[in-house]
């Protein structure tokens, strides 16, 4: 059986390094990457779209989930790259990122995560960021916590 592995990517560094431990340590494993658009976060950032936050739509109008859209299949496109000829599975939830993540890996039988300790830059005193803590004690399965 192949296992199933969740990388939830959300533009960090972090998410990225989490990535490239999934494709190294689990070359076989089919590997389903998650971005999840909280509308509670009027700050959402739009990555290299280049928009800045007075260019950016009104926060929760249909360009501001327009542009977020585009932002997660800007990640997963640099994901498709960073993983080579490895197949991958990609999805957008809207939600709280902690209660989307754990809501995928009940309904998509996930047997692992990994995910970034943090959303923040490497630079950041916090050793684990508020999504991670929650995913991590709500997870059904094991979670891999990557710096």
């Amino acid at each position: 059986m192949v296992q199933q592995i969740l990388v939830p990517l959300d533009g960090s560094p972090l998410g990225k390094n989490a990535l490239s431990v999934a494709l190294e340590e689990y070359p076989s494993a089919e590997i389903h990457l998650l971005h999840v658009i909280d509308p509670s976060e009027p700050g959402y950032s739009y990555g290299s779209l280049g928009v800045d936050a007075y260019d950016s739509p009104q926060h929760g109008s249909d360009e501001w989930y327009a542009r977020a859209d585009e932002y997660a299949d800007e990640l997963f496109e640099t994901a498709r790259e960073q993983a080579a000829d490895h197949e991958l599975t990609t999805e957008t939830q809207v939600g709280r990122p902690d209660r989307e993540i754990v809501r995928y890996i009940e309904t998509n039988d996930i047997d692992h995560v990994i995910l970034g300790s943090h959303g923040r830059d490497r630079e950041s005193l916090t050793l684990v960021g508020g999504v991670a803590e929650a995913v991590v004690f709500r997870s059904p399965v094991r979670v891999t916590l990557v710096k």
